[in-house]
């Protein structure tokens, strides 16, 4: 069985009661909502991660103000040619604040678009589970920085 591990850093920026959100673009053309955010390289701090991956994704500068937590998630798979497949994501997620630059969508990566969006709003919009962990985490801040959303306890 293939085996993959990607380790990857996000961001959960709110001010005025908004959040700032990028549209991931799947491969089979699915658009959906997610925390700006993406895969940490090889030997890269996961607070520069964070800081790469929001400019990339936004056009904004941000400076993470804490860490809210980090979240696991497990999928398998079975490919056509390649056989099964373990995959495994550790999504390590900071809370950031904007410092400068300016809003602007992302052009060749994995999202197309970036907007601001009200709070309330989010329940309606076609997102990842990443958002709902996100502001989970945001809300709660839990000691041990685990989402009640995902942590196996709550079952």
């Amino acid at each position: 069985m293939q085996q993959e591990l990607r380790v990857a850093a996000y961001a959960v920026c709110v001010r005025d009661d908004e959040i700032l959100l990028a549209r991931w673009v799947a491969k089979d053309g699915t658009k959906r909502w997610t925390l700006p955010g993406g895969g940490m390289d090889h030997g890269e701090d996961p607070v520069r991660t964070v800081v790469r991956e929001v400019e990339e994704e936004t056009g904004y500068l941000t400076a993470p103000t804490a860490l809210l937590g980090i979240d696991s998630i497990r999928r398998s798979w079975l490919r056509r040619f390649a056989g099964p497949g373990d995959f495994q994501g550790l999504r390590i997620i900071y809370e950031a604040q904007v410092t400068g630059g300016a809003l602007r969508n992302e052009t060749g990566g994995s999202t197309d678009l970036a907007a601001w969006h009200p709070l309330e709003a989010v329940p309606g919009l076609p997102r990842v589970e990443l958002v709902d962990v996100g502001l989970d985490l945001w809300r709660e801040r839990p000691p041990v920085g685990r989402s009640r959303l995902t942590d196996p306890a709550n079952g």
